[in-house]
This record gives C-alpha cells, structure tokens and sequence, in this order.
C-alpha cells in the first residue's frame, strides 16, 4: 500500500511541477483544481516543495492584491521535475502495456464466448 501511495504523492508532485512550469502565477485554489486534490492539499506539496528547494516564491507582479506569489521552479526543481516525469511515463506506459493485454484476453473471451453459442446481449 505504501509503494501505491508514494506513486500517487509523485503524481500530484509531477502535476504540481508541470503546471507551475507552464504558469507560475496559479493560484493554489487554480493549482488544487487542475490537479484534482484540496486547496489545503495543495498548499501541503507546494510548502513541501519550497522547502526541498524545488520552489522558490517570487512576486506576482501583476496583481492588485501584493499578497499574491508566483510559484517559480529553481533550477533544483527543473532537474527534479524531469526526473519525475521519466518515471512517471514509464509508469503510464508499463499501465498501458497492461491494459492493452487486458483488453486483448477480454476480446478472445468474448470471441470464445460467442463461438460457443454463449452469444453477449449488445445494449
């Protein structure tokens, strides 16, 4: 369970990272919604990541309200966040890999099942 979790802790951190490089602007509410977890969920990895050194915080410059940050990635977390995205992809193909063998024993059953006159409702 703890390998699964840890897997899961470095996809929000992947996504986190990816979306900062692309706007380092997001709000946390915007962060925590394109990844899909809690504002308080949110603001946990990004202190987390700040304090590992992967994030620094900067000045959002555009904004009215000053209290706003801009979550730029240090050049710790540029190396970081490709490392983490060569990992996470071979994750993604190794899955896919599975899935797709998955689905090939599913269609030679239904194959089967249909040769034996054991014939699937279609909807």
């Amino acid at each position: 369970m703890t390998g699964q979790r840890n897997k899961m802790q470095e996809d929000v951190r992947f996504r986190v990272l990816r979306l900062l490089q692309e706007n380092p602007e997001m709000s946390q509410r915007e962060l925590a919604e394109a990844v899909g977890i809690s504002v308080g969920g949110a603001h946990y990895v990004l202190s987390a990541l700040i304090d590992k050194g992967l994030v620094k915080l900067g000045n959002f410059t555009a904004a009215k309200d000053k209290r706003r940050y801009a979550y730029i990635l240090t050049p710790k977390g540029i190396t970081e966040k490709a490392a983490i995205t060569k990992r996470f992809l071979a994750r993604k193909i190794q899955e896919h890999e599975m899935l797709m063998a998955e689905i090939e024993d599913l269609k030679a059953e239904m194959a089967m099942g249909q040769d034996n006159g054991f014939a699937l409702k279609q909807r």
